[in-house]
């Protein structure tokens, strides 16, 4: 019994770290969006 309480508990843990992870992962890749948007729009003539 022990032992399927310490499965489940490190399972939980295993996936909010992968929870963390993706939405890390999610915000570097919209600020890397924004910043190709910027860039986009100063290269515009004007």
């Amino acid at each position: 019994m022990n032992r399927i309480l310490a499965l489940i508990a490190l399972g939980a843990l295993v996936l909010a770290a992968g929870c963390n992870t993706i939405e890390g992962a999610g915000k570097d890749i919209k600020a890397g969006g924004s910043a190709i948007e910027r860039a986009a729009k100063d290269s515009k003539p004007k």
